[in-house]
């Protein structure tokens, strides 16, 4: 069979197969829950439903789909991480608050991801290496915009470590914060990472993002029940 008849024959059959996307989705699931011990062809299956040989028909081997696995942690982590960081900022506060998304949004940062990759690293050196690698990109990064609003290299470079070091910490504490006391805290750690207040408007476009605003200091609703309070009023 021809390479493009193959493909053709491939995605005809991804019904029954499965497909690349909803194995490494079940991968992906696998690995958060219980390790990359639980990422094995047969219990992916079961969870799929599939056949175990309907795997192969997407990846020639366990090794390639934990290679898929990496590269999907790497793609969404760190370069959700360094988008975040270069995204256009009128100044330092509001610069920070881009970053501090990721640790709020999956899409941009994915905690769980993370912390199931760092506990991978522990069994693979070939993981750590690549571990030892995303830190070095996202800290360059961090470093890179405190360089861009004017601090010193040395300056730029504690902050950065200081700012992602924290962040670490909490994935690897498995802190469970409800959203709306890290709001609460978003301030003070604006304000001890970069020595600046951040701006009232800087505060509510960041918790506006995420659906709330804040009521009264320290007080935060959903964005929805201002807007029915407007509306009351009016």
């Amino acid at each position: 069979m021809s390479v493009s008849g193959k493909e053709r024959g491939k995605s005809q059959d991804s019904g029954w197969r499965g497909s690349a996307e909803g194995w490494l989705e079940a991968a992906y699931d696998a690995l958060k829950e219980s390790g990359v011990d639980a990422v094995r062809v047969m219990p992916l299956a079961k969870r799929l439903n599939l056949s175990r040989t309907s795997f192969y028909w997407f990846f020639q081997d366990r090794e390639q789909l934990l290679a898929a696995l990496l590269a999907r942690w790497k793609d969404n982590n760190t370069g959700g991480m360094v988008k975040q960081s270069e995204s256009y900022a009128e100044n330092i506060t509001e610069a920070i608050l881009n970053v501090f998304e990721c640790w709020l949004n999956p899409e941009l940062f994915d905690s769980q991801f993370e912390f199931a990759v760092r506990s991978w690293a522990l069994q693979s050196e070939e993981v750590a290496l690549e571990i030892a690698a995303a830190d070095d990109s996202r800290i360059n990064a961090l470093a890179a915009m405190f360089r861009r609003f004017g601090y010193d290299p040395d300056a730029a470079d504690t902050r950065a470590r200081t700012i992602y070091l924290t962040q670490i910490g909490y994935i690897s504490m498995k802190t469970n914060e409800d959203i709306t006391e890290r709001f609460r805290r978003i301030p003070h750690y604006v304000a001890i990472f970069t020595g600046k207040a951040p701006k009232k408007r800087e505060l509510d476009r960041f918790y506006g993002a995420f659906g709330y605003a804040e009521k009264e200091p320290g007080e935060f609703v959903p964005l929805a029940e201002t807007f029915e309070e407007t509306a009351h009023s009016e």
